[in-house]
């Protein structure tokens, strides 16, 4: 299964089923490649073979199927199980948590966020950082900010050191929710510990641009050392919203100088926001810079 061979393991394990009961370990190896390999339906036949003929299916079977249906996004699934597993009296790891919450959050299903967060902490499960920062990103959603703030301190006075997406969520979540000048202290607050964070700045980025402060994202933007395609597009796109279409096509070409590409629905919105603002010789221009740069990369 490691290497790849999931047929040829599949095929051994039903020849060992011929002569003896494999062990629950045999099982739960082969349940764990047939998921890597994306196939969750044969993963489940075998835990319903568990169920009815061989040995009874323990925690760590159900953790592998729980991650997997969650990770490919079968959502549905992934619950179903979940109530299964909780019906049989078996309790989750840490991760098989966070993996259950960070798809609650996705799919906009905060309550069952909250109360699967609720339940992780009631089990007495040992918090790491992938499991602060999940709880950051639900409480971020929820714009509890203070929860959020009083989570950072408790990661520091815990002996654990916050990592650069522990503050691009609070950073990103701020920002969303319009506390851009909040957002900015913070920024600073990460950059005094040391912290060099291109997501959070690109974050803090959009944030200016989506609350009418293009100006101060552009200061912001010059000032970067570092910047990639996510920084330029951002810009670019929110110039555009801003009907300033000959500074988001200058910036499209510098993006361009620097071999780095911006999405293809920003280059038609700066191409039709030209034309359609008289400027159609620049548009013309633009369009052949874009079609060499094209032919470059």
């Amino acid at each position: 299964c490691k290497n790849g061979y999931v047929d040829n393991a599949f095929g051994l394990f039903r020849n060992v089923c011929h002569a003896f009961v494999p062990r629950l370990m045999t099982y739960n190896i082969l349940i764990d490649g047939l998921c890597k390999a994306g196939r969750l339906r044969t993963a489940r036949g075998i835990i319903k073979e568990l169920q009815e003929s061989g040995p009874e299916p323990n925690a760590i079977t159900y953790n592998i199927m729980l991650k997997f249906y969650f990770r490919s996004k079968q959502y549905d699934q992934g619950l179903q199980l979940m109530s299964e597993i909780r019906s049989k009296g078996f309790t989750f790891d840490g991760f098989a948590y966070c993996t259950v919450m960070s798809a609650l959050i996705k799919t906009g299903r905060i309550k069952e966020a909250n109360a699967c967060a609720e339940q992780m902490m009631n089990n007495g499960i040992e918090l790491d950082l992938v499991s602060y920062n999940t709880l950051m990103y639900l409480y971020c959603k929820e714009c509890n900010f203070g929860a959020a703030f009083k989570l950072l301190d408790e990661i520091q006075k815990g002996g654990l050191e916050c990592d650069q997406y522990t503050h691009t969520i609070l950073i990103s979540g701020l920002c969303k929710a319009g506390h851009i000048v909040e957002a900015q202290q913070h920024f600073n607050k990460m950059n005094s510990l040391g912290f060099s964070n291109l997501a959070a700045l690109n974050c803090l980025i959009d944030g200016l641009c989506k609350h009418g402060r293009i100006d101060q994202a552009m200061e912001l933007f010059e000032a970067m050392e570092i910047k990639d395609s996510i920084t330029y597009t951002s810009l670019v796109h929110n110039l555009c919203k801003a009907r300033r279409f000959l500074c988001a096509s200058k910036l499209m070409l510098t993006c361009f100088r620097g071999g780095m590409r911006v999405l293809r629905c920003t280059q038609r919105a700066v191409l039709d926001g030209l034309r359609n603002s008289g400027f159609r010789n620049e548009a013309r221009k633009l369009q052949s810079k874009i079609q060499l740069a094209r032919m470059l990369n």
